[in-house]
């Protein structure tokens, strides 16, 4: 970023879709949830799309704008949607398929933003383009990006993460009893691994692959 206005400019490009695709990622945990017989999430009042609910001050507002500005991917979090997987239908598939929900939301998400974002481009040159059709357009690709970005991490297969009770649900028993032993670990190890690099080598060429379909 040259200055403050450059940045300004990204945040008002970024900030919406980001905010947008982390709390319906985690309304969506909660909705399949509920469908599956645990009502936690709707007693709780989180089954809502209102930010003020979902938002964690580091994790949806301060991290990602750190993110931006040093001009990383961006990436964040909201306040989980607390899920009691002892009252789901069947379990250990009831697990998979919760976890399973808030990274195919933003698969979804940046399918659909993908396909607005094609539509979008053709009103940029209309005489209302460049104040309108153009700052959606940016918009839009940033919803393609930070929903991939999403997506992808979310599903490394690591407690607590999404991809980890995936892969905790297809293991067997003995083996799924011993790899829940690490998620009271899962954050520190998550930490070692970004900071090797060790995560970004496994699911960049991922999100790389993914953005070159959709962009």
């Amino acid at each position: 970023m040259n200055n403050a206005g450059d940045f300004l400019t990204s945040i008002s490009i970024w900030a919406l879709p980001t905010i947008f695709a982390i709390i319906l990622h985690e309304v969506m945990h909660g909705f399949v949830a509920l469908r599956f017989g645990d009502d936690t999430a709707l007693r709780m009042g989180r089954l809502t799309l209102n930010p003020l609910s979902h938002i964690d001050l580091f994790g949806t507002i301060i991290m990602p704008a750190m993110l931006l500005f040093l001009h990383l991917p961006v990436f964040g979090y909201a306040k989980p949607v607390p899920v009691n997987f002892n009252r789901l239908r069947s379990p250990r598939f009831g697990m998979m398929i919760v976890a399973a929900a808030g990274p195919l939301t933003n698969i979804v998400l940046a399918i659909l933003s993908a396909l607005a974002m094609r539509v979008v481009a053709g009103f940029i040159n209309a005489p209302w383009g460049p104040q309108i059709a153009y700052p959606l357009y940016l918009m839009l690709h940033a919803s393609v990006v930070i929903n991939i970005i999403l997506a992808v991490f979310n599903l490394f297969p690591l407690l607590p993460l999404d991809g980890g009770r995936v892969l905790y649900t297809l293991l067997p028993q003995p083996a799924a009893r011993a790899y829940a032993r690490l998620e009271p670990f899962g954050f520190l190890i998550l930490l070692v691994l970004l900071y090797t690099d060790s995560v970004e080598k496994v699911i960049n060429p991922i999100i790389s692959a993914i953005a070159r379909v959709l962009l």
